[in-house]
């Protein structure tokens, strides 16, 4: 239930932050109650800064989940990843710097950025089911000293624990504003970002090792018909070996990520669908700034 203390319409961007893996992306799912960013225990799932709003009849959330914060990027792509970084820490009103209950990990010079800004800054410390009582007590005194003027909230994003206690955290700090997006919409994203993800997200179930962070994932077409939507999509990878890795023997493994994607785009689009993919060799893509482009990445 959302309960607000002002007719006054609020708005405003909510943008969450935090390493690799502590449940960003679960985070901003669970409160908004849609699956609009791919969630895997694998590192570096997020690859995109991915706007979900959440809409009341009196206010707007813009929240932004981004990539998790890496410091020594290690390819073009990872510093285009970290430009989705940079440019939510200019725009907030307010900051969800996510990070584990159980973890020690600090990112000083992103808190320094986070606190000289005029956003509020509320540190939401996830997975709690992992962490015991004491120790939990603990750690929020620990990020209370760190942060005073912060507000930290335990939750566990997995299990919906206290997801209701960060969004009224949210609402009270929310300023006035009109709605910046029409109230009938959800996010940002093109339905064909949301079908690139959604088999990107199969090839992280069902593919290991380096496949998945050697992989990208591009709609080359998308034609909506009345009763069926027909998508030619390619599967780009560094290596001839990954290529055929992805294919498989006889062709089963790409057989199978069809079969899997196409149900759950399905699922997501409410409609029949015709998936033609295909598998191409780019064994430079993580390096070359006109493909990171053509793939919707900033190469600033």
């Amino acid at each position: 239930m959302y309960i607000m203390s002002t007719n006054k319409h609020k708005a405003g961007f909510v943008n969450i932050l935090g390493a690799p893996n502590v449940g960003k992306s679960t985070l901003m799912n669970a409160i908004i109650g849609e699956n609009l960013s791919i969630i895997n225990s694998k590192v570096q799932t997020t690859r995109h800064r991915i706007m979900g709003f959440l809409n009341g009849e009196d206010f707007q959330i813009v929240f932004s989940d981004t990539p998790g914060i890496i410091n020594d990027p290690s390819y073009k792509l990872h510093e285009a990843m970290m430009s989705f970084v940079e440019s939510a820490l200019d725009d907030a009103d307010i900051f969800l710097y996510v990070t584990e209950s159980t973890s020690d990990v600090l990112h000083e010079k992103i808190l320094d950025r986070m606190k000289k800004s005029n956003a509020k800054l509320i540190i939401v410390l996830n997975k709690i089911d992992l962490s015991n009582q004491e120790d939990l007590e603990k750690k929020v005194l620990k990020w209370k000293e760190l942060l005073p003027e912060s507000e930290v909230i335990p939750v566990s994003a997995l299990h919906n624990f206290n997801i209701e206690g960060v969004l009224q955290v949210i609402l009270r700090n929310l300023p006035e504003s009109p709605e910046y997006f029409p109230k009938d919409e959800l996010t940002d994203k093109t339905m064909r970002f949301f079908v690139s993800e959604l088999i990107r997200e199969q090839i992280l179930i069902h593919y290991k090792k380096e496949i998945p962070y050697s992989t990208e994932v591009v709609v080359e077409e998308y034609k909506e018909l009345p009763h069926r939507i027909d998508m030619k999509v390619i599967i780009y990878v560094i290596r001839e070996t990954q290529k055929m890795i992805i294919i498989g023997k006889g062709g089963q493994a790409i057989k199978r990520l069809g079969t899997e994607s196409r149900k759950n785009i399905e699922e997501f689009t409410g409609k029949h669908v015709f998936l033609d993919i295909t598998v191409k060799v780019s064994k430079d893509w993580r390096e070359n700034e006109n493909q990171l482009r053509k793939f919707g990445y900033s190469t600033k």
